[in-house]
């Protein structure tokens, strides 16, 4: 059986996630490799985001970050409640696509952020993206709307909400 962890990004893990952006099934969903570059090397000043490497059984195989949509002053999620994270990831490695690791990442993570009491998780895969949607929905998460979000553009927004909490009897 597979592992799935994640580890905390460092300044030395940008080189690779730079060769995973540029990597065809993910440059397609990300925006100009060197504005998306610039952007995550922003994220270690940024007390509402956290970045990660995705790891395999140990091995770094894609990206992951998670942000408070609260944060940022006029987010199209903001209003959401308080303590949700919004998700954005991709697997870097063409050969693991498609053989349930986006979503078994996704659950580990949702399970760990739910444990500490986050509320809400969103996510906004692109609506052509049917695999990314796919593996949210695998995860828990539930479609909401669609719609065109500037500046990302055209976007399934879903959400997964933590478990209720068990009241005992």
């Amino acid at each position: 059986m597979s592992s799935y962890d994640f580890r905390p990004l460092a300044a030395e893990d940008l080189p690779l996630v730079r060769h995973w952006l540029l990597q065809p099934h993910v440059a397609r969903w990300w925006g100009d490799v060197d504005e998306e570059m610039a952007a995550i090397a922003t994220i270690f000043d940024d007390p509402h985001v956290d970045a990660f490497l995705m790891l395999l059984d140990g091995r770094p195989v894609g990206y992951f970050q998670a942000y408070d949509p609260n944060a940022e002053a006029g987010h199209p999620f903001a209003g959401e409640p308080a303590g949700t994270l919004g998700l954005d990831l991709s697997i870097g490695e063409a050969a693991l696509i498609g053989k349930g690791h986006g979503s078994a990442f996704i659950r580990r993570f949702a399970e760990t952020a739910f444990a500490r009491g986050v509320p809400r998780l969103v996510t906004d895969p692109n609506p052509d993206n049917p695999a990314s949607i796919r593996a949210f929905e695998k995860a828990g998460f539930e479609r909401r709307w669609v719609r065109d979000v500037p500046p990302f553009g055209p976007v399934q927004f879903m959400t997964c909400d933590a478990p209720a909490a068990k009241v005992a009897p």
